[in-house]
């Protein structure tokens, strides 16, 4: 077995082509070697900002011999009158076989030529030289360069290319133009610590020879070695720090070896509220903040940074990253100390001067529309004064702080800003908490708001978005999504059902394309259309790949084209959730297993007749003097006894109480189809026939209002 090395060496990689490129190799390369018939034990991928590499472990020498079987010309255009046709021999000739191993065989499309050939395997050194330009070149990535005076794009410039299959080099060359790569050996060190070449003596020694020439190659083992590093280095301080996971995955991917280099910064910076610094430190100079305790509510003036230099000359690195951002907390402090010069409300005009969207204007109009749609919401809501003005107030100045100076230099910072200059303002803590929790959750694993202001302010806005954007014809298609539309739907969705707010989402679409068309002269009835649609797509979603419900269960929820279902969910989302998951749940029990067929089989049938889904009551409905059979009497007094169990789950959400009284009735209705009293439900008399098949209608539309059972596939 052999083992093969691949380095690609490069002037410094970008951290997040070299965090994507690694995994798209983890997942090219074992697929390649797959589609080449080449097994092997193991598929390593290293990478750091100078290289990209690959060992393989484990390959044969060659590839094993295969049998392939070849589809030539039609029969008929290959043979005539049994003699073969300059087509066949043609075929023959370029398969390298004599024209008796031709085989005639029927297909789908008649029948066709065929050769059997024995294809002896090619050697893996053959193949790997084919294989490598491929593995390079497919890389993606943003911002590709050309390099060199030809046409190649990489991310950065291609220096050295080591190729080695166990002890020997393969040859192979990346050409570009005049720049001709050719594989060696030889690979770089460190470029401070290690500057010499250093060479490979094969290819298993490859993450050893490198550790001795101060590289890690290891990214894995990079990242534990900072996290080591910095949480140590916290606690000589006497304090805690966080590992953030993206400035972990980036610091990892700029340096080669390691090291932590501890600074300090002026105590008199810390009356910056800590969200500033930590902005500062994390997503601007790439350090880890330190913390008093493990609360991370108060900083030490200290920040902990990654450095790929000489660990011995960690104080002269620390001087000049002190220097940065000393620079930077100043910059801060002069911003804070501008903005809270006046009150935020005092921020609004400014608003009038910022593009929200060209053909909807300003960001005060927007403003606008959000305290409009929030104050719908709370009447919905039927909320009490003093809830109303909060939620008012929040709404007016949510998006006061995007033109601060604080905010202009740090975007990171908005609604965070925002809390902090509504507290300095005077404002209530629940307007301050507003401002910054309506921008939540800012992405698919944020938290959501969790005061009843906040919610709503989200709400508003998002909503707002939503038929503003759609109101222009912007709608999201395929992967283009630029105004975030379906993250900003499931915000809608999400928050509401977390903070179980009864809010009538078919009606507030309403009311809001009402006033968006009235200014702005568009298509309502297409405009109102494209929302529910674009909604329920998001419920459906959610539903199937959050709360993790079965697809058929999803259906039955939602309807298959069934207008009384679309309008239900849309009128109550904690309902449409509710009744999902507790479908959800009886599948798994087996309680489903229960009523499924005598409900299932009623639902089919009942389709047959012609009762209205809303109606449940028998009594006017079915005709008891036509019953011929005692189950037929069964099944009216079970469905009387039923109606109160069905109004009462509807109403309360309860809809166990509905599903035990279906499983109570079961029996009864298997009675009525194929006991000993059973009867034919599609009579000769049409009024027997209609009677039946009132019943049935009955007992679906009792078991409709958990679902359509019609649906539901039977053991998923």
């Amino acid at each position: 077995m052999a083992n093969f090395l691949l380095e690609v060496g490069t002037e410094e990689l970008p951290a997040g082509f070299l965090g994507g490129a690694l995994e798209q190799w983890r997942s090219l390369i074992p697929q390649s070697l797959s589609t080449n018939s080449l097994n092997s034990d193991a598929v390593e991928v290293y990478g750091t900002p100078r290289r990209l590499a690959v060992l393989i472990k484990g390959l044969p020498s060659q590839q094993p011999d295969r049998e392939e079987e070849i589809k030539g010309p039609p029969a008929q255009a290959a043979f005539k009158d049994g003699n073969p046709t300059p087509a066949a021999l043609g075929f023959a000739k370029k398969q390298g076989v004599e024209i008796e191993a031709l085989q005639i065989r029927p297909t789908d499309k008649g029948d066709f030529v065929f050769v059997n050939k024995s294809i002896a395997g090619r050697p893996v050194a053959d193949i790997l030289t084919e294989l490598v330009p491929q593995w390079i070149y497919a890389l993606e990535g943003k911002r590709l360069m050309r390099w060199g005076d030809g046409d190649v794009r990489f991310s950065r410039p291609i220096r050295w290319l080591v190729a080695l299959l166990d002890a020997a080099v393969l040859p192979i060359e990346l050409v570009n133009a005049s720049k001709i790569v050719k594989s060696d050996r030889i690979t770089r060190g460190h470029r401070v610590l290690h500057p010499e070449s250093v060479i490979i003596p094969q290819a298993t020694d490859y993450v050893t020879t490198l550790r001795l020439a101060s590289v890690v190659v290891n990214a894995s083992e990079r990242a534990t070695t900072i996290k080591e590093q910095v949480n140590a280095s916290a606690t000589k301080l006497s304090g805690t720090t966080e590992i953030y996971p993206d400035l972990l995955a980036e610091v990892t991917n700029l340096v080669e070896y390691p090291s932590t280099v501890v600074g300090n910064f002026e105590a008199e910076f810390l009356n910056l509220p800590t969200e500033v610094i930590t902005t500062v430190m994390v997503s601007h100079q790439r350090y880890f903040p330190v913390f008093k305790d493990a609360n991370h509510q108060a900083l030490l003036p200290n920040f902990i940074t990654i450095s790929n230099g000489d660990p011995s000359k960690a104080d002269i690195i620390a001087v000049g990253n002190e220097r940065v951002i000393r620079a930077r907390l100043a910059d801060g402090q002069f911003f804070y100390k501008t903005d809270l010069a006046k009150p935020l409300e005092s921020f609004l005009p400014q608003l009038e001067k910022v593009t929200f969207q060209e053909d909807l204007g300003s960001l005060r109009l927007k403003v606008d529309r959000i305290v409009n749609i929030a104050a719908q919401i709370a009447n919905q809501l039927q909320l009490p004064e003093n809830q109303r003005q909060d939620i008012q107030r929040g709404a007016l100045l949510c998006k006061a702080d995007l033109v601060t100076q604080m905010v202009y230099e740090f975007p990171e910072l908005q609604g965070v800003m925002g809390e902090q200059y509504a507290l300095a303002s005077g404002e209530t803590a629940e307007v301050a908490k507003a401002i910054f929790e309506h921008y939540l959750p800012r992405g698919a694993d944020d938290i959501l708001p969790a005061t009843l202001t906040g919610q709503i302010v989200g709400l508003a806005d998002r909503l707002d978005t939503l038929v503003s954007i759609f109101g222009l014809g912007l709608i999201p298609s395929g992967s283009s999504d630029p105004f975030a539309l379906r993250r900003a739907a499931n915000a809608v969705i999400n928050i509401t059902w977390a903070a179980n707010l009864s809010i009538n989402l078919a009606d507030l679409l309403e009311q809001i394309t009402t006033d968006f068309v009235a200014k702005y002269d568009k298509d309502k009835t297409q405009l109102i259309t494209n929302l529910r649609e674009f909604f329920l797509q998001r419920i459906r979603t959610l539903l199937q790949e959050e709360k993790q419900i079965d697809y058929d269960l999803v259906n039955a929820v939602l309807g298959e084209n069934d207008p009384e279902y679309t309008e239900r969910a849309l009128k109550d989302l904690l309902d449409v959730r509710d009744r999902a998951l507790y479908l959800q749940q009886i599948r798994r029990d087996g309680t489903l297993d229960t009523i499924y067929e005598t409900v299932n089989r009623s639902t089919r049938l009942a389709a047959q007749g012609d009762l209205d889904t809303q109606q449940l009551d028998p009594t006017t409905l079915v005709r008891q003097e036509l019953f011929q059979k005692s189950s037929e009497a069964a099944f009216y007094n079970a469905i009387v006894e039923l109606v109160p169990q069905t109004q009462a789950a509807g109403r309360s959400r309860n809809y166990q109480l509905l599903v035990t009284e279906l499983g109570k009735i079961a029996p009864t209705v298997s009675s009525f189809f194929d006991g000993a009293d059973s009867v034919l439900v599609m009579d000769s008399d049409p009024e027997i026939k209609r009677n039946r098949l009132n019943l049935l209608g009955l007992l679906r539309n009792h078991a409709r209002v958990l679902a359509d059972f019609g649906a539901i596939v039977k053991n998923l």
